[in-house]
C-alpha cells in the first residue's frame, strides 16, 4: 500500500524500519559509553542533544500538517502526531560526535560550532533524500500545488528549508552550549547539569527565530528564499571552519582523543542510506540525484580519512662525523 499517493514508491521491506532503529539505538548506547567514560559534562551535552532533537522534530509534527513520520517500534506522542524516538537519537549521536572531533582539533567556539553543523549536514545530505523515499518521513508537497513534484521540488524531494534548519539546530545547541559551560558561577558539576537545558530553551528560541521570524520577514521584504539562507550559511560556515582550523590551538590533531563513534557514526549513516539507494531502487530514478548521493559520500569519506589519518614523522638524515 502507498501512504502517499502522489509518491510512485511502496513502503519498503519489513526489515528496513526496525533494522535502521536498532542500529540508531546500538549508537546512542555507544555513544553513552563513550560519554560516562569522559564525566558528567558528555553525559549532559548528549543527553541534551536527545532532548533538543525529540522537541524540535514535536513541535515541526505538531505545528506543520503536511510533515509526518512513519510508523517505528518506538514513538513519542499520539499518531499521527508522533515521532520516533529514534529520530532524537539520531541527532543526538550527530551532534556528540561532531564535537568530540572538533575539540580534539581545538577550534574556536564559534567556528567549531560551524563545522559541528557542517559536519552534521553532510550526514543529512546522504540520508534525507533517502529517508523520504523510504517513507520514513514525509514532506507534504502535494497540497503546495501542482508546480511541485515530490521527487524534483528543490533538492530532489527535499525542501531547502530542511537543510538550513540543520544547520541552524546544530550551530545554535553547539555554540550555547559551549558558551554555558564557561559560567564559573555555581559549583561545576551542578552547573553542568543544568547547561543542556539552558542550551535547548536558547537553542529552541534562536531556531524559531531564525525559521520563523527572520526567514519571513526576509522573504516578505527582500524576497530572500530557504535556498537563498541556505547557501549563505554554508558559505559563512565554510569560511568559519576554515579559518578556525588555520588558527586553531591544535596545530596536529590529537588522535587519541578520537574514539571510535567518531567514525561509527558518519560512516553507518553514509553507508547505510546509500545502500538503500540501490535496493530501494532509487538510482535509476535521477542520474544526478544519484551523482550527487556518490559525491557526498566520497565527500564525506575525504573528511574523516584526512581526520583520522596520523601523520608519519620522516626522519632527518644522519650527520656524518667530522
Amino acid at each position: 500500500m502507498r501512504p502517499y499517493p502522489a509518491m510512485p514508491y511502496e513502503y519498503p521491506i519489513g526489515i528496513c524500519y526496525p533494522l535502521t532503529e536498532c542500529c540508531m539505538f546500538l549508537l546512542f548506547i555507544l555513544c553513552c559509553i563513550h560519554a560516562y567514560k569522559k564525566g558528567i559534562g558528555n553525559i549532559m551535552y548528549l543527553l541534551g542533544g536527545l532532548g533538543f532533537g525529540l522537541l524540535l522534530e514535536y513541535v515541526n509534527v505538531a505545528t506543520n500538517a503536511g510533515y509526518k513520520y512513519g510508523q517505528f517500534w518506538v514513538m513519542l506522542g499520539i499518531a499521527p502526531n508522533n515521532i520516533p524516538v529514534c529520530i532524537g537519537t539520531g541527532w543526538a549521536i550527530i551532534i556528540y560526535t561532531s564535537r568530540l572531533v572538533t575539540d580534539a582539533l581545538g577550534m574556536s567556539l564559534w567556528t567549531a560550532a560551524a563545522l559541528d553543523a557542517l559536519l552534521a549536514v553532510n550526514i543529512d545530505l546522504s540520508m534525507d533524500v533517502v529517508a523520504y523515499r523510504l517513507h520514513m518521513w514525509h514532506w507534504d508537497w502535494e497540497s503546495r500545488g501542482p508546480e511541485y513534484n515530490v521527487l524534483t521540488s528543490q533538492w530532489f524531494g527535499v525542501p531547502y528549508g530542511n537543510f538550513y534548519g540543520w544547520l541552524c539546530v546544530v550551530f545554535f545547541y553547539s555554540s550555547f552550549a559551549r558558551l554555558l559551560e564557561k559560567v564559573k558561577a555555581v559549583p561545576a558539576k551542578i552547573w553542568r547539569i543544568f547547561t543542556p537545558i539552558l542550551s535547548i530553551l536558547i537553542s529552541q528560541a534562536a531556531l524559531w527565530l531564525s525559521l520563523f521570524t527572520i526567514a519571513d520577514f526576509l522573504r516578505l521584504t527582500f524576497g530572500i528564499t530557504s535556498a537563498h539562507r541556505l547557501v549563505a550559511l554554508l558559505v559563512l560556515f565554510s569560511i568559519m571552519s576554515v579559518w578556525g582550523y588555520v588558527k586553531r590551538k591544535n596545530k596536529t590533531l590529537d588522535h587519541t582523543t578520537l574514539p571510535a563513534v567518531t567514525w561509527l557514526v558518519p560512516v553507518w549513516f553514509h553507508l547505510y542510506f546509500f545502500c538503500w539507494l540501490f535496493i530501494g531502487g532509487f538510482s535509476t530514478e535521477n542520474t544526478w540525484m544519484t551523482v550527487f548521493a556518490v559525491i557526498n559520500l566520497l565527500v564525506g569519506a575525504f573528511i574523516h580519512w584526512a581526520l583520522f589519518i596520523k601523520p608519519t614523522v620522516t626522519p632527518l638524515p644522519a650527520v656524518a662525523k667530522q
